[in-house]
């Protein structure tokens, strides 16, 4: 085919086998009318019919709304809108925040995340839910706020309050959750607010960044063929060694400046492309787009709730 390339035995425009992968996924405003899939991995993959988290729930707000990036697997939903509801049910909050998940189709974003790209993925703030709605310019103006004490790496706890504690031990004891990302010094407070109650904590991975919001990462549900979960977390809580290295000054050093020939010409740093992607990628892009409707609360469909595994009890 003249003008075009081949990519899996399917013709795509030569625009789009150069075009980076970001900007492909992030124009697609709607989901893919195909069965519901995760496809990949966390950081290079995409997903299959999405759906989406409503922008109002009885106990949630979406924000940053003019991403569009409040789609993911029924299954991540299911968790979210639950989560919500018990934390405002049994945890202190009057409802929860929900920040970036994922595209309409997953896939690598055109800003923000290296991650989120099979809707498994979402931050959630550690600012409460206000009793008000924020408007829709609120929403892209109100920030997250900060659980440190200003300088250093270290929790205040005039701000990381024990509801903090309990919103984040539930969603780490929940089955189906491989992963929740915090600051370090976060991942501290928690481990000295648990005692002896400590094995939920091996979810809980400090890094980079995460003193405004939560990640929670969801392991890939079953019936997803392509999905590539990460590697299970080491054993233990993790409140030892691996902790006492991420607070001191090792992880935090600039890194040491590279001698640059001024000779030779600076290589252009290589976008991922369409072709890097799983294969099914294609089609997910390429697929009609699937009719969605507007912005109201629906409950999320039975069968993805049957598909979310039964919290473990929570020892209060």
């Amino acid at each position: 085919m003249i003008g075009a390339s081949l990519l899996f035995g399917l013709a795509i425009p030569e625009a789009s086998a150069q075009t980076p992968a970001k900007q492909l996924f992030g124009s697609k405003a709607a989901p893919a009318n195909l069965e519901t899939r995760s496809i990949g991995s966390y950081a290079k993959g995409c997903l299959a019919g999405g759906r989406a988290l409503e922008i109002d729930g009885p106990a949630w707000q979406a924000m940053r709304l003019s991403r569009n990036r409040n789609w993911g697997h029924p299954v991540l939903i299911a968790f979210l809108e639950k989560l919500a509801m018990d934390a405002r049910a049994y945890d202190g909050w009057n409802g929860l925040l929900i920040g970036d998940i994922a595209q309409p189709r997953g896939g690598p974003m055109i800003t923000g995340h290296a991650s989120h790209q099979i809707g498994l993925d979402a931050d959630i703030w550690l600012r409460p839910m206000p009793a008000k709605r924020f408007s829709k310019a609120e929403r892209e103006e109100v920030s997250a706020i900060s659980m440190l004490k200003n300088g250093t790496r270290t929790v205040d706890r005039t701000k990381f309050t024990d509801a903090h504690f309990r919103l984040i031990k539930r969603a780490a004891s929940t089955p189906g959750v491989a992963r929740i990302f915090v600051h370090p010094g976060i991942k501290k407070a928690l481990c000295d607010m648990a005692g002896s109650d400590s094995d939920w904590l091996r979810q809980v991975r400090p890094w980079y960044g995460h003193h405004y919001h939560f990640h929670v990462r969801m392991s890939c549900p079953p019936g997803s063929p392509g999905c590539v979960n990460q590697a299970p977390p080491p054993a233990g809580d993790g409140c030892g060694k691996e902790l006492a290295w991420w607070l001191s000054d090792e992880p935090w050093k600039p890194a040491k400046p590279v001698k640059k020939d001024p000779n030779k010409k600076p290589k252009k740093k290589r976008q991922v492309t369409l072709a890097d992607l799983p294969q099914a990628c294609t089609a997910v892009l390429n697929a009609e787009p699937l009719q969605v409707a507007g912005a109201r609360y629906s409950p999320t469909p039975a069968d993805a709730v049957t598909a979310l595994p039964k919290p473990r009890p929570l020892q209060q």
